[in-house]
């Protein structure tokens, strides 16, 4: 697990950052791109399709203009976030306001879920892989992207001189999401990772930006209140020994995973060394004697 996330934190954060958010998600539109790009392994044409973490609901319009025939559910943890949506009458979908740790879906009742730049606001992963394989339908599809433990790794070391207190979130390596995704008994998982460098003119911009979509401090152990000036100085300082050629850069990792949920009756792991199988009542058979 991460450590602990303050979820009120999150939601309030991305909430108040929905009317900012598009024009500063450089990154986050990227990223989404890339992952939308490999729904190219789905075969046939889905009913139920979810995006998990959605947002202003790109990603979703984008689903919902491929599968014409699909009920696109747009589901997100921050309701401005939907509000934000505008699918028009010709691509309608279902806006729900739901945390991605209790999806309210039946069981085996989304053939594709799809989730960028989610994942890293979750502290429990394999949890959130085990409720979506719960509404995954056999061989259903799920399609993430999350940020790996490089991501903003200059920051981090930056607020590391100043003091010990967390102001850089902590995010899973690609051995442990595809550990989890194994664990909760997805198959034939590809993994695969790559970094981005973004540049500002100074470390204030880099903030100013994350604080625009959202994308704030929310360790539950974090220092409440207002950082102080001589911190921030410190912080700033410490920053510029990464300048290069003018610009400060920050890195991002960022980690991709598709895989399919398994057949009926496939065991998945349980959190120690044994096996758990499940199967639907009618296919239990048995005598009486």
């Amino acid at each position: 697990m991460t450590p602990p996330l303050d979820v009120q934190h999150v939601r309030h954060a991305f909430g108040r950052a929905a009317a900012t958010y598009d024009a500063h998600a450089v990154l986050q539109h990227e990223v989404e791109q890339r992952l939308l790009d490999r729904l190219e392994y789905v075969e046939g044409e889905p009913a139920r399709v979810l995006d998990v973490g959605c947002g202003p609901g790109n990603a979703a319009l984008t689903l919902r203009r491929r599968w014409k025939s699909a009920h696109v559910v747009a589901l997100d943890l921050a309701l401005p976030m939907l509000r934000r949506i505008r699918p028009g009458w010709l691509h309608p979908l279902a806006r729900v306001n739901a945390d991605a740790r209790a999806l309210p879906l039946a069981d085996a009742s989304v053939d594709v879920l799809f989730s960028s730049l989610c994942m890293q606001w979750i502290d429990d992963v394999p949890a959130l892989f085990d409720e979506f394989r719960r509404v995954l339908r056999p061989r259903g599809y799920l399609a993430i992207s999350t940020f790996g433990p490089d991501t903003l790794h200059e920051l981090r070391a930056a607020w590391a001189q100043v003091d010990r207190a967390p102001h850089v979130g902590r995010f899973a390596d690609i051995a442990r999401v595809g550990d989890a995704l194994m664990q909760a008994g997805f198959r034939d998982p590809v993994l695969d990772a790559e970094r981005f460098t973004l540049t500002y003119a100074d470390a204030g911009a880099l903030m100013r930006e994350l604080k625009a979509i959202g994308a704030t401090n929310a360790d539950a152990a974090r220092t409440r209140g207002l950082t102080g000036k001589s911190q921030w100085r410190g912080m700033l300082e410490a920053y510029e020994s990464y300048r290069q050629d003018g610009l400060l850069p920050a890195t991002y990792e960022v980690i991709y995973a598709h895989a399919w949920s398994p057949e009926p009756g496939q065991p998945r792991r349980g959190r120690g060394s044994d096996e758990i199988a499940t199967f639907p009542v009618d296919r239990l058979r048995g005598s009486r004697r």
